[in-house]
């Protein structure tokens, strides 16, 4: 079967249509999923830029998922101190009262309020755990937060003891209250307690608002990260319809034009009848 011979004319515009064919293709399916590169072949050097950041992101993401949860534990255990602060704040009261208290039936009230309430200090403590992680019942624990791949940028919180015991907190159980000098000493030991839960309520308070601080830094680091790849990527709804529909109007005038060339074809055709 022998070839069929187009004019240059007819061969020019089926070229002109097909490419015009191939962007109406690309402008519909850039409309439809919104990116101007959606796989290497469309620009590859865009696509992997686009991709080094939006896997940057994910990782930084993963981080502040782990900062989050650090930020719930040692809150519980800034928590923890300033209910053990109220109760040690309480027990002074009861001792300071002690000193005004004229009957027995007064002191063994006082008393037993002051017994009562040390008991509730280890409860607290024992209490305020966080997934497992309690950083005020003992040392020995320690929250380890990471907050980048880097092996250096993380943030490490040991555990403290405030229970009331000879490493904790050290507040005299089963004591008298009286009006005389033992609850000078009681007193006394209220007093560095109260110190001492002031000092790792600021340390906590301060780990707290790091962790905060991080958090909100990861959060608008992850989110620039994701705007810059989708400024690779994205493309122009509004650049890309008005695109669509020169293209549209580009493919009509070509089809007019190819009905035009077979129209001169058939004119010249007629002259050898």
């Amino acid at each position: 079967m022998s070839e069929i011979s187009l004019s240059s004319a007819v061969r020019s515009n089926l070229l002109t249509l097909k490419n015009t064919s191939d962007l109406i293709n690309r402008t519909q399916d850039r409309l439809a999923t919104g990116l101007k590169v959606s796989s290497p072949s469309d620009n590859a050097k865009i696509f992997f830029e686009a991709k080094a950041l939006n896997d940057r992101a994910s990782t930084i993401s993963e981080k502040k998922e782990s900062i989050d949860q650090a930020v719930s534990s040692v809150s519980v255990a800034l928590e923890a101190v300033n209910a053990i602060d109220s109760i040690v704040e309480q027990l002074k009261g009861l001792a300071i009262s002690a000193q005004s208290a004229t009957t027995t039936a007064e002191f063994t009230e006082l008393n037993t309020q002051y017994n009562s309430l040390i008991s509730q200090i280890d409860n607290v403590a024992a209490d305020a755990s966080y997934q497992g992680l309690n950083l005020v019942n003992g040392t020995g624990s320690t929250l380890s937060v990471s907050f980048s791949e880097s092996t250096s940028s993380k943030l490490t919180i040991a555990s403290v003891d405030l229970r009331n015991n000879s490493t904790g907190l050290a507040i005299t159980t089963g004591a008298t209250l009286s009006a005389t000098s033992l609850n000078t000493c009681a007193i006394n030991q209220l007093d560095g307690a109260i110190a001492t839960l002031n000092s790792k309520a600021k340390s906590l308070g301060s780990n707290v608002a790091l962790l905060q601080t991080r958090l909100d830094f990861n959060e608008a680091y992850s989110n620039t990260l994701e705007v810059g790849a989708d400024k690779l990527r994205l493309a122009d709804i509004t650049e890309e319809g008005a695109n669509l529909v020169a293209l549209q109007t580009r493919q009509q005038l070509g089809i007019s034009s190819l009905s035009f060339a077979g129209q001169q074809e058939q004119s010249v055709l007629s002259l050898f009848r």
